[in-house]
């Protein structure tokens, strides 16, 4: 059996902890997922994972062959670009991740038109509200937003990203619009759990005010609080690219719109400038120069 997909068999077993999931994500049968694992511990003399009926974890020789794995397989694929780069075309496999909100919203078009330039580049998208290990996950590009980005890896910024208050025009009609930000506390509000949850901060030229919400409905993930908007739910905290195309049609308006919220970025992050491939290069250029004109203004 070819050993490189032994390896890489093994190390997205380690990532998921899971047969089947690694089984799902690469395409094969759990019995061959299995297959896999089993022959690269023959090969190696020694037991990589322990296995139960509800987890499996790696054991101290699977500790070191993850790491020796990890190292063969980024080796691998920068071979494989060295070998192809005299002919000028991008090949190989990028494996990138971005919030759920901002793939649906931005990210699976861009990916789109950036494998329309580049045909011979694959590209594995992971949307996700976690913060990934972007060396042990072999991410090539994570693209987050924030305030404050993780200071261990090298930043881009791609563009600002903006929020605004919106709610329905049903919701508006039955609790009416409020007025000044205190009278946001009587408002049925939908809350992002990862960002300003409980506590709105909202600036006008040089007013401050801080507003602590009632969040009857709360979620970890941005579109699903969208939908519970859209749906006549409360009033909720929206990125830009998310919620101007709803203001543009008129399924939401605007709460408070003389009111700013706090601004963030949009970066592109990877671990280091060092080793950065030609395809990756090409693809953060890509976005850098899509998203100098905001596609959502």
């Amino acid at each position: 059996m070819d050993r490189l997909t032994a390896m890489q068999v093994f190390v997205e077993v380690a990532r998921s902890g899971s047969f089947s999931a690694t089984a799902d994500k690469l395409d094969m049968s759990r019995a061959m997922v299995t297959r896999y694992v089993g022959t690269l511990e023959q090969w190696l003399g020694a037991r990589l994972l322990q296995r139960t009926t509800r987890s499996v974890t790696l054991t101290d020789a699977g500790e070191s062959c993850l790491r020796r794995s990890q190292q063969m397989l980024a080796l691998m694929d920068n071979v494989q670009e060295e070998t192809h780069r005299h002919d000028g075309v991008l090949r190989g496999q990028l494996r990138i991740t971005c919030s759920v909100s901002f793939a649906y919203a931005q990210m699976a078009a861009a990916v789109v038109d950036f494998l329309q330039l580049y045909p011979a580049l694959k590209i594995d998208l992971n949307a996700s509200e976690g913060a990934l290990n972007l060396v042990e996950a072999r991410i090539d590009l994570a693209i987050r937003i924030s305030a404050e980005p993780d200071p261990t890896l090298i930043g881009r910024v791609l563009a600002p990203c903006s929020s605004v208050l919106v709610a329905s025009p049903a919701y508006l009609r039955a609790h009416g619009v409020p007025q000044l930000p205190a009278d946001l506390a009587a408002h049925r509000c939908l809350s992002y759990a990862n960002f300003g949850k409980s506590l709105w901060k909202l600036q006008r030229r040089d007013a401050y005010e801080e507003v602590s919400v009632g969040s009857h409905f709360s979620g970890n993930e941005a579109t699903a609080m969208l939908q519970a908007a859209l749906a006549g739910g409360g009033i909720a905290m929206q990125p830009t690219y998310l919620a101007n195309p709803h203001l543009r049609q008129g399924s939401l308006e605007a709460v408070l719109p003389q009111w700013a919220l706090p601004s963030m970025d949009i970066y592109a992050l990877y671990p280091s400038r060092k080793h950065l491939s030609p395809a990756v290069r090409a693809l953060l250029d890509f976005l850098v120069e899509r998203f100098a004109q905001i596609p959502w203004a």
